[in-house]
């Protein structure tokens, strides 16, 4: 991996000074503090689920919470290689809670097994810039579908590292990480994932405006090394109809005491593959989408450890994710956007999706479904424009309580959003 990653990152540098950079980002900075932005995005969200027939925990959990992202990210200095800072700002306030009731992932929880008041968390990155490469040190945000941060809950994880992102080439995105640390979504000390290190490469190209592919490469030590490819295709068959098709894949082996672990605790080594295949068809504000997913080889597909988003599959959805060993999951859903009715910011999205044949140590034929459904309203104009009220309904079901600890699991969430652009 090592050899993999700085070769990227070389191809990545010297293509700022090569033929294909006619123009550049860099070449347009305006200063410092003159491309400077800050944000604070607000977020209110009551999280609750009904554990239903769960007779060895609690029955009920439900919170609320209300959380504050601030990002400030500066412009570059002008002249060849711009320098900046990005500062990130995190602070959660609970305003609803009990004893009975903690237990949401919203907020850390103390000894006495009661949700905190309150946290925080934050830091900074310097970034560097050439031509349209930026190299970032430092904590940040991540996307790259082998390592992604989660933003589920009220505050979203951090990572801390360096990454390193080039768009030298026309149609063509190359990145790299590497990364020594996470902090978790409901919680405020470094490293609360425990990360020992995690790299990665990548790239993302696309073949033509409607056709682009991905692949990707990551490892991360004592746990596993990972393969991720993608191809998606979208096409527009007239003004009011078009239909996508999107492919993920990866394939997942345990590595150094991930491997070791596995075969001390006699507990299955990971080496698997997990792909999806999703189409969707548009036709004016209606979208009718139908997937198939399938995990072979040996464990579920793993990941946590190395973000809790970074899992690019079509069935990984509000509740479950359909990853066990062995199992194979489809997936109906629909949407529609009442722009069209004349009534623009207004959707509405409901999905169904059904697994059957997982291995879960205690049954080979592990069976679960899920059922989601959901509203949202995005205000247009207005003090609050841009303001989301959103109203999620996920309802599922397992054949046994292997799954999440509980077979039956009503869930609803409540969430207003509301971004505010300060520079």
């Amino acid at each position: 991996m090592r050899v993999m990653k700085w070769s990227m990152i070389a191809l990545a540098v010297s293509a700022g000074t090569s033929q294909f950079a006619m123009a550049s980002s860099q070449d347009d900075s305006k200063g410092f503090v003159e491309d400077s932005t800050f944000s604070i995005n607000t977020r209110l969200l009551n999280f609750g689920r009904d554990f239903r027939n769960n007779d060895s925990g609690k029955s009920r959990v439900n919170e609320t919470g209300l959380g504050f992202n601030g990002l400030y990210q500066s412009g570059f200095t002008q002249g060849t290689v711009g320098v900046g800072v990005d500062v990130i700002g995190l602070l959660g306030i609970k305003l609803d809670s009990g004893k009975g009731r903690s237990g949401t992932g919203l907020f850390p929880t103390g000894s006495d097994g009661r949700s905190e008041d309150q946290y925080s968390k934050g830091g900074g990155a310097v970034k560097f810039r050439i031509s349209d490469t930026v190299l970032k040190i430092g904590d940040q945000y991540t996307t790259a579908p082998v390592f992604a941060t989660d933003d589920s809950r009220l505050l979203p994880e951090v990572a801390q590292g360096t990454s390193i992102v080039s768009n030298e080439i026309k149609g063509l995105k190359l990145e790299a990480g590497h990364f020594t640390g996470i902090t978790a979504q409901a919680q405020s000390y470094r490293d609360s994932l425990h990360l020992p290190e995690a790299n990665f490469a990548g790239a993302v190209y696309a073949f033509t405006p409607e056709l682009t592919g991905s692949l990707y490469y990551s490892k991360v030590e004592d746990y596993w090394r990972k393969i991720y490819a993608n191809v998606n295709y979208t096409h527009a068959l007239s003004d009011k109809q078009s239909f996508a098709v999107d492919f993920n894949i990866y394939d997942t082996k345990s590595d150094g005491l991930g491997l070791q672990r596995a075969e001390k605790d006699n507990t299955t080594k990971l080496d698997n593959r997990a792909f999806s295949l999703q189409g969707a068809y548009t036709y004016d504000a209606h979208t009718f989408t139908l997937a198939y997913q399938k995990v072979t080889g040996d464990g579920d597909y793993g990941y946590g450890v190395d973000g809790g988003g970074t899992i690019f599959l079509a069935n990984s959805v509000a509740r479950s994710d359909f990853n066990a060993e062995d199992e194979k999951s489809w997936q109906a859903r629909y949407d529609l956007n009442m722009a069209t009715f004349g009534v623009p910011g207004l959707s509405f999205m409901t999905r169904y999706v059904s697994g059957s044949g997982a291995n879960t140590g205690t049954t080979s034929n592990g069976k679960e479904w899920e059922r989601d459904i959901e509203a949202k309203y995005v205000i247009q104009s207005g003090p609050a424009k841009d303001l989301s009220l959103r109203v999620r309904q996920a309802t599922y079901r397992s054949s046994d309580g292997v799954y999440y600890g509980s077979a039956s699991i009503d869930e609803l969430r409540l969430i207003a959003q509301y971004p505010l652009n300060i520079l």
